[in-house]
């Protein structure tokens, strides 16, 4: 979590104090990105631009029950973290496609072993769910 930790070649390998300061945990970089990533629409956003460029018409047409300005933010959250490149074309009025670009094409590697994990895991977790809502 720490300046010091961020050679580790792995999130187990990383020694954590007890207790985790809420500051270090605030500051933690792993933190920062998986609140990005892990808020509602960020992840079927990058799948889908993983696949090909989208106007942002297309896109919201694309995502049942997502707002227009919801889109947006979370949009504009991706580029400014520097996961999708936002192309304005010089038409009337003004075209606007949006794609990853190579920092976010390298989060599909990662994101889709995640998905495999939950696909394999997920009966076990629906289980274990019930279990504890019954218990």
């Amino acid at each position: 979590m720490s300046g010091a930790h961020r050679d580790v070649p792995a999130l187990l390998g990383t020694p954590l104090p007890n207790p985790v300061p809420a500051e270090e945990y605030e500051r933690c970089p792993v933190t920062d990105v998986l609140r990005r990533v892990g808020d509602k629409w960020s992840v079927l956003v990058i799948v889908l631009l993983g696949r090909r460029p989208y106007r942002f018409n297309e896109l919201h047409r694309g995502i049942e029950n997502i707002s227009h300005r919801m889109l947006t933010r979370t949009l504009r959250g991706l580029e400014t973290d520097g996961l999708v490149h936002r192309e304005v074309f010089p038409t009337v009025p003004p075209g606007v496609e949006y794609s990853l670009t190579p920092l976010g094409r390298s989060l599909l590697g990662p994101l889709s072993a995640l998905a495999d994990w939950v696909v394999e895991h997920h009966d076990e977790v629906a289980a274990a769910r019930e279990a504890s809502a019954t218990s």
